[in-house]
């Protein structure tokens, strides 16, 4: 059974992985399950490049499959902000709540039809000796003016899928999943891992 690390301990990131790879027999594993702690920075200057980042370093340390993500939320009418700064939008300690308040403080005065924004997922497939592979997912919506929806994370509670009329936090994680950014960078990668990974040699 192929050994595949996620350079991540978020456990609904490794579930949703885990049952998407379900049907390749693949043994995903988290750095702390191999009692790893680290931190590779993120010093590219678009998705691709911090995903790849963190792919083949922790590849090279484990020597095993390695699959990184990097994703973020882009707003039109903002420049494609916050874009690969997500996270540490308002500073580098990664606060959920300032970085909605710095957004929807940006925003403020724009109307609906400018309100524009999407979620984007890069994932990157590394092995030690064999070349990177890229998996992209995209996820459309608008920017709320408000917080709405308890569930979820990071900007989820602001961002509306038009056509449901919820927001990712109010239709909760396995709604989300079923359309979000990541899981569609999934299916992708899902497509191509024999091919990938060599399994159909």
């Amino acid at each position: 059974m192929t050994q595949l690390v996620i350079a991540s301990n978020n456990p609904g990131k490794i579930k949703e992985i885990k049952t998407l790879l379900a049907p390749f027999q693949v043994d995903v594993v988290s750095l702390k399950d191999l009692g790893l702690a680290i931190d590779v920075p993120e010093t590219g200057t678009t998705f691709q490049e911090n995903a790849q980042l963190k792919a083949e370093a922790i590849a090279a340390r484990t020597g095993q499959w390695t699959l990184a993500d990097d994703s973020g939320l882009c707003v039109d009418a903002l420049g494609g902000e916050p874009g690969v700064y997500s996270a540490r939008y308002s500073g580098p300690e990664k606060d959920d709540t300032r970085n909605i308040d710095k957004l929807l403080g940006k925003m403020a005065e724009l109307p609906d039809a400018k309100r524009n924004a999407f979620f984007t997922c890069v994932l990157a497939l590394s092995h030690p000796g064999k070349p990177t592979h890229f998996a992209e997912g995209r996820c459309d919506g608008r920017i709320t003016r408000e917080r709405h929806g308890e569930s979820g994370f990071g900007y989820d509670p602001v961002f509306l899928i038009v056509d449901r009329g919820e927001t990712f936090a109010e239709m909760g994680s396995e709604a989300k999943n079923a359309i979000s950014h990541r899981a569609r960078a999934l299916r992708q990668l899902a497509a191509h891992w024999k091919v990938w990974t060599g399994e159909d040699e």
